[in-house]
């Protein structure tokens, strides 16, 4: 029977809690912590004093002040005090770019050498990006130019023999000579730090980083800020301080820690080597580990020692009772610094995505409702943009991916803690706070679970995959926030790097074209990556690099600052998609039934002097959606994020173009004047409820609107620049649903009609997702279509995306 690769003893029992009772859930503890320090001076920008998502840096050196107890801060409003114990450089050397460009200038070279000229390098680089290998050479001759231009490591090829388990005819064990295809970890470790673009990502020495100067709010978010690089490098250091490193002493401990670091990403976690036991002697029954148990760590050196008795033939008690096999060379045993029981860290895709959720939580819900209503429900899920929606409901889909096990997280809104763990489990910083709601929500479900039982659904939960998570919190602290071990990372990398280098390939002899094809792609990275660097160097001439040379990235989001809170940004097409579109119009096909008085108390307010009341005769130009960009909400996601708000109505089928259903997305609507100052992530009231002026965080000063309909004035009623938007109300929030935590809406009406108003898309903070309130059983008129039309009450879906919960949930 498997049981848990993490630990092996445990210490206690998590004392049982209420659901409702959510204080009583224990703290959580950062082990080996130091004090916080005394003082610290505080930030010049009083906005992000307490705030540690408004801005990031990866590394400690950037404007960095020190005051006399020793910490130092950057510009980003985190707070650091470094280890005084870190290595430090050695001596400073020329990064692989500056040696490149050195070279370019004695030889006399244009940066795109050995090109003739810019246009010719980005052919090139486009037919290497999109192309497979043969068509390229073929059109370019690319063996002339590409393989003189910078590369990364060299791929080298060793012959390994491998034996099976299986024997042929002579009874000897079968074998088979394999290629192994590699690069030198050193050398791979030298290129990326010698190269610029990873600059400002890179970090040389650990530090504790906090979100307020007196030191009393951890975050944790590279490992670099986490325990175990600290606690590492002070047990590597030598005794004479000249004789210090600047990472780690030896390449070999390079070597062993990438090993460690990347382990999980490697193999499954296949819970198979160990035994959960209290501490100090008894032993837990394997059927004890879907319990809230807070677990010790197990210790290689001991476990070493019971495999050592056994193999010379002693029969230590601990063999049994700790779950061990009969390997008694284990292959972790000579590896320097290595831990393999804290090897296996948190893995989104699979633990949590596809397994808690995906596996159990879905099939419980399954088995308690049944198939039918668990498809219809998924059917009635209304539309948001950027969401897949079920339209067959789940029963039918066959090939699950991790997507849809992500797009299913968005709209289950059921089992509150599970849901909370993987929302927080899932933030790229984590702060003290974060991570004792992370230890709250999965107490929470220890307590409330036995319904299951109760149910007939379970008759145990002795799941691995529920087990594991309750090392997540350990895990966080010592090796950095979650989503840096995701799974999911490296198997992106295997599209890229493997079945796409194999279909450049022409599938005869293709490991040799797979490397030479990779080696290409990477030489086309480096020269990008060059380019972009050479053209922000203050001394490079405006003839040699144009400004918009191209790169890798295929972002096209704006490039936006990160050094202050910036301004979310609407945008709307150029031309109106239905210019010069009548009253009677909007009214029909839009549905925007109380246009003509909403625009009439508009003009009233907004232009007092306009003396021209709006009737059928107007016509105004009508635009499809308006696009919200908005700056990085750090604790998700570090790039800008495109939303779309559509109003979009109904099309008819056309010869054989098939009709769309009208698109009147729901939006959060801002219910006092603009801020500028204030206008950031999620609307104008985001720094405020970040900084703790709201108790209600984004729900405060705000009110949920369906929006039908986005125009323009026409000029007779005057001279008004800003786009306008028709929408219907829903009621102020509600309070939330006692069992699971909700916040629900209703449709507003006034004198039985519609409430609804005019207002401007800039005041508009972002879309929203509404979930119909189904009850014991759907309505079967409900479909993703019409599910704002039939339905009359809706809970507020806080879990569309990381940003909203972020907004909603954490305070």
């Amino acid at each position: 029977m498997p049981h848990c690769v993490f630990c092996g003893k445990y210490e206690s029992m998590i004392e049982e809690v209420e659901a409702e009772n959510l204080d009583d859930a224990p703290d959580v503890d950062f082990p080996h912590q130091d004090a916080a320090p005394g003082h610290v001076h505080p930030h010049p920008s009083p906005d992000t004093d307490d705030n540690p998502v408004l801005s990031k840096t990866r590394r400690v050196t950037v404007e960095e002040v020190e005051d006399e107890d020793g910490m130092s801060f950057t510009n980003n409003g985190q707070y650091f005090e470094p280890r005084t114990d870190a290595g430090w450089a050695l001596h400073e050397g020329e990064t692989s770019f500056e040696k490149y460009r050195t070279y370019q200038e004695e030889e006399g070279d244009d940066p795109w050498s050995p090109f003739e000229d810019k246009e010719e390098w980005d052919l090139a680089h486009w037919l290497v990006k999109n192309l497979g290998q043969m068509r390229t050479e073929e059109f370019l001759k690319l063996p002339i130019h590409m393989n003189k231009l910078p590369r990364g490591p060299g791929w080298s090829c060793k012959k390994v023999t491998v034996r099976g388990n299986l024997e042929d005819e002579k009874g000897e064990m079968l074998q088979e000579e394999v290629e192994l295809w590699s690069q030198d970890p050193v050398e791979c470790v030298k290129e990326l730090i010698g190269n610029p673009a990873f600059k400002e990502h890179m970090a040389y020495s650990p530090a504790k980083a906090y979100a307020d100067h007196a030191g009393q709010h951890r975050v944790i978010d590279e490992m670099w800020t986490a325990d175990w690089w600290g606690e590492k490098q002070l047990a590597n250091l030598t005794v004479s301080p000249p004789m210090h490193a600047p990472w780690l002493d030896t390449a070999s401990s390079t070597i062993a820690w990438l090993y460690c670091s990347n382990l999980s990403s490697v193999l499954e976690t296949t819970v198979s080597k160990c035994v959960c036991r209290r501490f100090p002697g008894a032993v837990f029954a394997a059927n004890k580990r879907g319990d809230a148990l807070n677990s010790a760590m197990r210790d290689p050196e001991s476990t070493k020692e019971i495999l050592h008795k056994r193999k010379i033939g002693q029969h230590p008690p601990e063999f049994e009772a700790n779950g061990l096999r009969a390997v008694y060379k284990p292959f972790w045993a000579d590896l320097p610094h290595v831990d393999i029981f804290l090897a296996f860290t948190p893995d989104l895709l699979h633990q949590l995505h596809k397994g808690v959720f995906k596996d159990h939580l879905v099939k419980w819900c399954i088995d308690i409702i049944g198939e039918d209503e668990m498809d219809a429900r998924f059917k009635a899920i209304p539309n948001y943009p950027g969401l897949q929606h079920f339209k067959k409901g789940i029963s039918s889909v066959k090939q699950w991916t991790g997507h849809e096990h992500k797009e299913m997280h968005r709209v289950l809104v059921v089992a509150r803690s599970i849901l909370d763990f993987s929302y927080y489990a899932q933030l790229h910083i984590q702060t003290t706070e974060s991570l004792e709601a992370l230890q709250t929500a999965l107490t929470v479900f220890h307590a409330n679970k036995d319904i299951l039982k109760e149910l007939a659904v379970r008759e145990h939960f002795n799941i691995p995959k529920l087990h594991q998570l309750s090392h997540y919190v350990q895990s966080i602290t010592l090796f950095g926030a979650a989503d840096g071990f995701n799974t999911e990372l490296p198997e992106r990398l295997h599209i890229d790097f493997a079945k796409d280098s194999y279909r450049a390939s022409n599938k005869r002899d293709y490991e040799e074209q797979m490397a030479l094809w990779l080696q290409r792609q990477e030489a086309v990275f480096i020269r990008s990556a060059y380019l972009d660097w050479l053209s922000q160097q203050p001394h490079s001439n405006p003839h040699d690099v144009d400004a918009d040379s191209d790169t890798d990235s295929e972002s096209e989001t704006p490039n936006l600052p990160a050094a202050e809170p910036l301004q979310a940004t609407h945008v709307l097409a150029k031309v109106p998609t239905h210019p010069h579109q009548s009253v009677q119009t909007i009214i029909t096909a839009h549905g925007a039934t109380e246009f003509l008085p909403a625009l009439q108390s508009f003009l009233l307010k907004n232009l007092p002097h306009n003396t021209i009341v709006p009737g059928l005769q107007d016509r105004f130009d009508l635009y499809c959606q308006v696009v919200i960009v908005t700056p990085p909400d750090l604790r998700v996601s570090d790039v800008p994020k495109q939303r779309r708000i559509r109003a979009t109505p109904e099309k008819l089928p056309s010869g054989r173009k098939p009709g769309t259903p009208a698109q009147f997305d729901m939006a959060l609507i801002a219910d006092r004047p603009r801020s500028s100052h204030l206008h950031t992530l999620e609307g104008i009231f985001f720094a405020e409820f970040l900084s703790g002026h709201f108790d209600n965080s984004l729900v405060s000063g705000v009110r949920v609107a369906q929006v039908r309909a986005i125009f323009t004035l026409p000029h007779q009623f005057g001279a008004y620049s800003r786009a306008l938007a028709y929408v219907e109300w829903f009621t102020p929030f509600k309070p939330p649903d006692p069992s699971s935590r909700m916040r629900q809406v209703s449709c507003s009406t006034r004198q039985l009609r519609r409430n609804a108003a005019v207002v401007h898309v800039d005041e508009i903070v972002r879309p929203c997702h509404l979930i119909p309130r189904m009850g014991q059983s759907v309505d079967l008129r409900l479909r993703s279509g019409n599910a704002y039309e039939v339905a009359n009450d809706f809970y507020f879906n806080e879990f569309i995306d990381g940003e909203m919960f972020c907004a909603c949930v954490i305070k």
